[in-house]
């Protein structure tokens, strides 16, 4: 275990928070839209907290350069992870700026050790057997981002943040699920499947129906299963967001985008394959709105 490092000269700079937001900014669509219903004062350490993740996803799926291999890749990204916690100070501006965020909030290192399993798995593991099997991958890949930024929002008295982190899981799986389901083509391309096997086999879809690219009657009620299980998923978080202490209106922002990828999955037909469930930005506006609406309500019951 690594202790947190206190230290009291600043650790990041302008700069490297500015760093995070362009990563945050040129990857993610709904997240940066819904990232602007935080408040001013924790915005770039929620974007320290993405950049983080994503400079990692990105050293497995996208670019090794400079290194011999993806692995290699995320072990230095790894190495660099606890390096920073170790001395207090990084040479990378974004772990520079997420150091300043976990310490700054109290976030545990080790709620990112999962995260390296879960990358590393990435890199040999294509398939899930069961959703018991995508529930232990998302485990690393989904649920840090929930608990991080539940250190960095705060809860309000009387909750403490280890009672409000099951909401945080739930969230955090349910956006990643609605990710999978739209990026079902996209992924089988590059060589992954996030539907469980089990669910494709009760359903009667195989491998060659991806492949193909066909909607079939059983495709669709495969989608349906899946985009009704992420429902619980998202209807279990909306329960916790009033504990929060700051960003709620932003955290249900980002729950009502996610949350409509399904309703574009829909409108596209079910075709994951050669479409993308997006949503426009009067749609992720009315979205907020509705956000707004939702935890007005979830407030005045808790």
């Amino acid at each position: 275990m690594v202790a947190m490092t206190h230290v009291a000269r600043p650790i990041a700079s302008p700069e490297d928070y500015a760093e995070c937001r362009r990563v945050m900014l040129a990857a993610s669509k709904n997240y940066s839209f819904a990232s602007r219903f935080l408040p001013q004062r924790i915005l770039p350490h929620v974007e320290a907290l993405y950049a983080l993740m994503r400079v990692g996803d990105d050293r497995v799926d996208v670019s090794f350069q400079g290194f011999a291999s993806p692995l290699s890749a995320l072990e230095d990204w790894e190495r660099l992870y606890w390096h920073a916690f170790d001395n207090g100070a990084s040479d990378h501006p974004v772990m520079r700026a997420y150091l300043d965020t976990a310490l700054k909030f109290g976030i545990p290192p080790e709620v990112m050790q999962a995260y390296f399993r879960s990358m590393k798995e990435d890199l040999t593991v294509t398939r899930f057997p069961t959703f018991a099997d995508l529930l232990h991958y998302m485990d690393g890949s989904a649920v840090p981002v929930g608990r991080a930024m539940t250190y960095i929002v705060g809860v309000r008295a009387p909750y403490k943040v280890e009672q409000t982190l099951s909401f945080a899981d739930s969230l955090s799986i349910a956006m990643q699920l609605s990710n999978f389901w739209r990026d079902v083509g996209q992924d089988y391309r590059i060589g992954r499947i996030y539907l469980p096997l089990e669910d494709m086999e009760l359903f009667g879809v195989s491998e060659g129906d991806l492949r193909a690219g066909r909607i079939t009657p059983a495709f669709v009620d495969l989608m349906e299963f899946e985009m009704a299980r992420t429902e619980e998923y998202y209807r279990h978080a909306a329960q916790g967001v009033p504990r929060l202490a700051a960003g709620r209106w932003g955290v249900m922002a980002a729950l009502e985008v996610y949350r409509a990828i399904h309703a574009g999955i829909r409108r596209n037909g079910y075709d994951v394959f050669s479409k993308r469930a997006t949503t426009s930005k009067a749609q992720k506006l009315g979205l907020a709105v509705r956000a707004q609406w939702r935890l007005a309500l979830l407030s005045a019951r808790a």
